[in-house]
């Protein structure tokens, strides 16, 4: 059945302000979340300030949607105290709320960064083991074990999008394996919403890609058909990326400046 109502947390971020703007009009009610309004929120759209923190608050705010998209947390590294409380207690919340009050499906926003310590040269699929490289990472991949047990265990509709570089195009070398188009993002939170035989499955966040580090084909399976190449903008971003400075460990590694930051490990073992 189609969805009614949808949920977004996390509405005011960089993805959910993209995201509302182009899901206005595609379900018959969109509702969003965050711990504060966004800045440009209009008259009529539906907004619901939540702490994800807080369990109450959240089974108020998914109370009546069908489906939910779920931004919200910490989108960059931090403290551990920090991903803790918006990420990996949020995102339990999440579930939790969604589960007491009846939400079909949940879209959950997983990142790279589960994946950020296979090396560049390693082309991968949705079986391999997670590798996180930051705190950040571990929280995503925990959001992927959360939502593989609330599918099998109570029957919750998961996918996981571990979404690359969204940007209007590939900023440097490393984005043009990773890079995903707004619009390509939105089919795959789409396809999370209203496929109708998804139970749960993890599948990449990236445009038509090349090279690409990853193998995509459980989203190619559920009716992904990107619309948008990175190669259309490689000359620019190669042009970028003459300018950076380099970075021995990160230019090795899927997650580059989030493997890097705090390294200390042996390279010939990592």
């Amino acid at each position: 059945m189609a969805m009614e109502t949808v949920l977004i947390t996390g509405a005011a971020g960089g993805i959910g302000t993209r995201l509302r703007t182009m899901l206005r009009g595609v379900y018959p009610s969109l509702r969003l979340s965050d711990r504060v309004a966004p800045a440009d929120l209009l008259p009529d759209e539906d907004f619901v300030a939540a702490d994800l923190a807080d369990l109450s608050q959240v089974e108020k705010v998914v109370e009546g949607v069908d489906g939910i998209i779920h931004l919200g947390g910490r989108s960059i590294e931090d403290t551990w105290e920090v991903i803790h409380s918006a990420n990996i207690v949020g995102t339990y919340n999440l579930y939790e709320a969604a589960r007491r009050r009846g939400v079909e499906r949940v879209v959950f926003a997983s990142s790279n960064h589960a994946i950020g310590f296979y090396r560049r040269d390693r082309k991968i699929d949705n079986q391999v083991l997670v590798r996180p490289d930051s705190r950040y990472g571990v929280s995503k991949a925990y959001g992927e074990a959360l939502g593989a047990m609330y599918a099998d265990k109570y029957g919750l509709r998961v996918l996981c999008i571990r979404i690359g570089n969204i940007e209007d195009k590939p900023v440097d070398e490393r984005r043009l394996s990773i890079w995903i188009s707004p619009r390509d993002l939105v089919q795959l939170f789409r396809i999370g919403l209203d496929h109708p035989d998804l139970h749960y499955e993890v599948v990449y966040g990236a445009s038509d890609n090349e090279p690409s580090w990853w193998d995509n084909e459980a989203a190619f399976r559920l009716g992904f058909k990107p619309e948008d190449r990175s190669a259309d903008y490689r000359e620019e971003a190669m042009a970028a990326q003459a300018k950076l400075p380099p970075d021995p460990v990160g230019d090795l590694f899927q997650g580059g400046g989030f493997a890097s930051a705090e390294f200390n490990g042996d390279l010939d073992r990592t």
